[in-house]
């Protein structure tokens, strides 16, 4: 590909970016049909880039590719597999979709497991090991207002922690008027939890709302370098 043939293929791709953005800022006056077509234009190609993946790392080299080139063992190891997603393709049939709970009571099985156990090795286990070693008095190599201050890190590390859990805590006993109440204590640890929870989720605000403002500025700068060219020229 020559200069030429380059810089137009860079000016296409501009061009294109330039009014796919302002379709998109187009969203500040109201819904509109120019937003409709970006968003179905990112839907789109979302779909279609997922299905590429899909079919070129699960389909074809451990689904198809061993059916049809796969020794006798390897047929069968991926025969339950293709059972299966047949099963799930009966679920478009409202007289035949019930063949397709068993394929979708282990899809939803197995993810459940998995969600179980990355919780609990992944983000449980985890806490509480850190917990753990922010609470080990070990001074050595630092000084006694570093040993302090791990400490306490640790003190706000467990009580956060424990205190969240205990938030949810759905557990109550009848109280005056039989209307479930939880014990004062649980109580006044699951309010502390709801503080933990409340900082948590506004952090978590701010961090998308800085990585939005700054995809925001992104745009803007593509539009300015873009722009900029063309109305001044040289």
């Amino acid at each position: 590909m020559n200069l030429e043939s380059s810089a137009l293929m860079e000016l296409i791709g501009g061009l294109v970016g330039f009014f796919l953005t302002v379709m998109v800022f187009s969203y500040i006056l109201g819904d509109n049909p120019f937003f409709r077509v970006s968003i179905n234009l990112f839907i789109g190609a979302s779909a279609g880039y997922a299905l590429i993946v899909a079919w070129y790392s699960v389909i074809w080299p451990q689904l198809l590719s061993p059916l049809i080139f796969g020794g006798q063992s390897e047929r069968l190891f991926v025969l339950f597999p293709l059972i299966f997603a047949g099963l799930l393709l009966l679920k478009m049939s409202s007289r035949l979709s019930w063949f397709g709970s068993p394929a979708v009571a282990f899809l939803v099985g197995v993810g459940a497991a998995t969600a179980v156990g990355g919780a609990v090795i992944g983000t449980i286990f985890p806490q509480v090991l850190a917990a753990i070693n922010a609470l080990d008095w070990n001074p050595a190599g630092r000084g006694p207002g570093e040993a302090w201050l791990q400490v306490a890190s640790g003190l706000v590390l467990l009580v956060g922690t424990t205190s969240t859990l205990a938030y949810f805590h759905f557990g109550a006993r009848p109280g005056l008027g039989g209307v479930p109440r939880r014990s004062p204590w649980l109580e006044i640890v699951a309010q502390i939890g709801k503080g933990f929870i409340a900082v948590t989720l506004g952090a978590t605000f701010a961090g998308a709302f800085l990585a939005a403002f700054a995809a925001l500025v992104e745009r803007l700068e593509f539009l300015r370098e873009f722009l900029t060219p063309l109305i001044f020229p040289g």
